[in-house]
Parts: structure tokens; sequence; C-alpha cells
């Protein structure tokens, strides 16, 4: 009879382990597709998501390799680059209707504010999310794989170590990298019903965008000026292209509140 029992035992310890190793590599799994899914969509550029590990034990889990692409017409190879984000969820809540997350750390991203004729990467950027979350039917214009499924609480969302490179288009060798001063944002989604995937996506990048193009208007205003000494208006309409931006930027985030 022991043996039995010990037997049993040890069947269920097994069957256990392989439900929450399945369950562990679907959660894996559906994040990055969602990552790379709902981000593509509201943003209209492609989006590319190394990895995801979570633990269902202790809500730890770590982010590698996200890209968020540039719209057409930009010669720079991404906007937006993280090695790597640490986040910290509350475990109990992977299988409630709301998901918290303790807090999200992303470390070094390398954001690139590119400008040409035809304005800068980051201005057609949020004019995609505009499209998509900020129009006069906001619940119509979200795409429907952000308005399914779980909600969201993010308690802390902090940047730190980012770079933010300045290019524009004409100014040949003219370019500047700065340091992203720390990003933090608290209690988005909180309360009972929590925000959406895509809500998330818009506050977040919002305020790192905003943050981005505040950072590079000093060397906005020397390229700026060396486009004047050249004397030629095409370089200048690149330069002034970051201007229109930040006025999206403030707009976009007006409605986010």
């Amino acid at each position: 009879m022991k043996k039995l029992i010990v037997r049993i035992l040890i069947g269920v310890v097994v069957l256990v382990v392989i439900v929450m190793l399945a369950v562990h590599f679907f959660l894996d799994g559906a994040i990055k597709r969602g990552v790379e899914t709902i981000g593509a969509k509201l943003m209209q550029v492609e989006v590319k998501l190394d990895s995801v590990s979570l633990s269902l034990l202790s809500g730890s889990g770590k982010v590698k390799g996200l890209v968020v692409g540039n719209p057409e017409g930009f010669r720079t190879p991404s906007a937006i680059g993280v090695g790597v984000a640490g986040l910290a969820i509350q475990p109990g809540s992977i299988f409630s209707h709301k998901v918290v997350v303790r807090s999200v750390t992303v470390e070094a991203p390398e954001i690139t504010v590119e400008g040409s004729l035809h304005g800068s990467n980051l201005s057609k950027i949020l004019d995609n999310l505009k499209a998509s979350t900020g129009g006069e039917d906001k619940a119509a214009a979200t795409p429907k794989a952000a308005k399914a499924g779980k909600k969201l609480q993010v308690d802390e969302f902090v940047v730190t170590g980012g770079k933010v490179h300045v290019s524009f288009a004409g100014l040949a060798g003219n370019s500047a990298t700065l340091a992203l001063p720390e990003l933090r944002l608290k209690d988005l989604g909180a309360g009972p019903e929590g925000i959406t995937p895509a809500e998330l996506t818009r506050q977040v990048l919002s305020a790192l965008l905003s943050r981005s193009i505040e950072v590079s208007s000093g060397a906005v205003a020397d390229l700026r000026k060396q486009a004047a000494e050249l004397g030629k208006d095409a370089e200048r309409s690149a330069v002034d292209s970051v201007g229109k931006a930040a006025k999206g930027i403030g707009g976009l985030l007006k409605k986010s509140k």
C-alpha cells in the first residue's frame, strides 16, 4: 500500500511539473506574440521580440531583444531598441481578469530621432498611435487583439540608462548621441478595471518619446544652426520636423490622461 501511495504521489508531482511547464511556455509564447502583434497594429511598424521568460512561482521575468522598427521612408534601422527589460508580476493575478505587474524596468534603451523632408520617425509613429487609439470612437479604433483578453495594472514602469540618437537626412556626418534621464511612471491601470495592453502601450510610449524629444532639443538647435549656415532649405525642413513631433506628443499625452 505504501509503495502504491508513493507511486501516486510521484505521479501527481510529475503531472504538476508538466502542467506548470506547459503553462510557463504557453504564457511566454503568448506574451511574445501579443507584444509583436499588438505593437505592430498600434504603431504600424514592425515590432520584434527575441524572447520572454516568466516564472509562475516567483512572478519574475525578463524580456530580451525588443526592436520597434521605423516607418517607411526612414533610413535608420529602428526607432527603439531594448536589450533587456525585467518585470515582476503578482503570481496569483495571472489567472484573474487583471494581471498585476509590480514593476517593469527597461535597461539601456536606444532611441533614434530621425528627421527628413517628410517629418520625423517619431512623429509618424505617434500619428499611427493616435489613429489606432485616439480617434473619435476610441473603442472602434482600438485593434480587436488589444481589446480582447486580460487587463493590466502596472504599479511602476522605469526606464534607466537610455540613449537618444539624433540624426537628420541631408546633414551627412552631423548627428548626436545624448543620455536619456530616468523615466518613472506609476499606477498605470490602477483600479478594478485596469487598462488594455493597447492603452498601456500608448501611455508608456508617449511618455518615452516625449522625453526623447525633450532631450534631443539641444542637439536639434545645433543642427538647425548648421543648416542655416549652409543655407539649404531641405536641411532646415528636416530639422524642423522634430518640432512637429513634439506638438503631436503633447496632444497624445493629454488624451491619455
